[in-house]
């Protein structure tokens, strides 16, 4: 009982010493992800609704990626030009309107337009929140913020398309524009009413003045993008090709496949927080714990090799809901850590983008792989690109090590 208490009130105590700024713009984004419906439902209104073809439904989507490329760049642009405040508000209030002008969207070709722009202002709102993190948290509590961030875009996706079916059942597709755009006037309001702009300190401009890096010519932070995009590209399966390896290779019902999925959601919301506390407790190196994340994504993909029966399907989605709780924080806080450098929106700019470039090209190589090599052979190639992105991230750590010895003796 004294066990369950104490770890109880670790985990109580992992979600404490934040700013109140940074717990409203945790609340802004559930607000804002749980609003956003239409995108998990997207396929199914263009089908079903619109009378698109498959190949029709994939350029809308290509559309909606190379959007939410050209977003982020240009949010990051305008946040280093004006200020992440004015860009995330901006960016709810015509990324709201343009959720629901999208309903009276009508023909292929305006379809793809006009998802290419709903994203281009919706995904400005990505790196803005990057800068405002880094802006209102203390830097020793940066990735433990991040966590909280991911852990309230977890929530609201989880939540968002449970409402989203219930509104397509009882109302129409149509009401998920309205309920969408809605859900983006809500969290600017929630922002213009309870979050307070942060103006810099005149240390603060005067370090800025001095930080004139840029992350295109900043090669160790290039090579880190690289292999994000390496190790983001195999972990983003488990959302688009295992599930087809769980239902014709395991022949599980939908009903199953969404208990092992939901088991991603579930671990990341009961253990991602307390296990940011503890790592940094330990004082374990940024680098190492990302590595060891690596080696979790890979074995997640050699035990549905290796082991291929249903028990190690469990085991496989386990292993890849840790990697993916001891990856991505600690990825995020060495962006923003490198965002010091330089113009942070240009730097967050860049990440968010590596995300985007990954789901472009990430679900489409697993599909193509299936279709020509079988699920076999498309495990151990996946397995294979994170070794790379493994040997890429010891790139990065030796060339990082290299800059601080040379700071030092100079």
């Amino acid at each position: 009982m004294q066990a369950l208490a104490r770890a109880f009130r670790f985990y109580i105590g992992s979600f404490s010493g934040f700013r109140r700024e940074v717990w409203i713009l945790a609340a802004v984004t559930f607000v804002n992800r749980a609003g956003t419906m239409v995108v998990p439902f997207l396929s199914l209104y263009l089908t079903h609704s619109m009378g698109f073809s498959l190949p029709q439904v994939g350029w809308v989507m290509s559309s909606f990626g190379l959007g939410s490329v050209v977003g982020s760049w240009l949010g990051g642009k305008l946040s280093d030009r004006f200020g992440f405040y004015e860009v995330m508000v901006g960016a709810l209030l015509t990324s709201g309107m343009a959720f629901i002008g999208l309903q009276f969207v009508r023909g292929f070709w305006p379809f793809c337009a006009s998802v290419f722009v709903l994203m281009l202002l919706s995904d400005g709102f990505r790196p803005a929140l990057f800068v405002a993190i880094r802006g209102y948290s203390k830097p020793e509590n940066r990735t433990r913020a991040v966590t909280l961030l991911r852990l309230a875009i977890n929530l609201g996706f989880s939540l968002g398309p449970a409402i989203g079916g219930l509104i397509i059942t009882h109302v129409s597709y149509e009401g998920l524009f309205w309920v969408d755009g809605i859900s983006c006037f809500a969290a600017a309001g929630l922002m213009l009413v309870a979050l307070v702009p942060k103006r810099s300190t005149a240390e603060e401009k005067a370090q800025a003045a001095l930080a004139k890096g840029s992350p295109y010519r900043d090669r160790p932070y290039l090579f880190l993008l690289f292999s994000s995009i390496l190790i983001t590209i195999p972990f983003l399966q488990y959302f688009s090709t295992v599930p087809v390896f769980y239902s014709e290779v395991h022949r599980l019902s939908e009903f199953s496949i969404g208990l092992l999925l939901g088991a991603n959601g579930l671990l990341i919301f009961l253990l991602e927080m307390p296990l940011i506390k503890y790592c940094e407790i330990k004082g374990f190196s940024r680098f190492s714990v990302l590595r060891f994340s690596v080696l979790l994504f890979a074995l997640s993909f050699v035990v549905l090799n290796l082991f291929p029966v249903h028990a190690f399907l469990w085991v496989g989605i386990v292993l890849m809901t840790l990697g993916e709780m001891l990856n991505f924080p600690f990825m995020n806080r060495l962006a923003l850590d490198r965002s010091d450098r330089g113009q942070p929106g240009a730097y967050m700019a860049l990440f968010t983008i590596s995300w985007s470039v990954a789901h472009i090209f990430g679900h489409t190589l697993g599909l193509n792989l299936i279709a020509h090599f079988g699920f076999t052979i498309t495990w151990w190639c996946f397995t294979c690109m994170l070794a790379i992105g493994a040997g890429m991230l010891y790139l990065v750590e030796r060339n990082m090590a290299r800059e601080h010895a040379g700071t030092q003796k100079a």
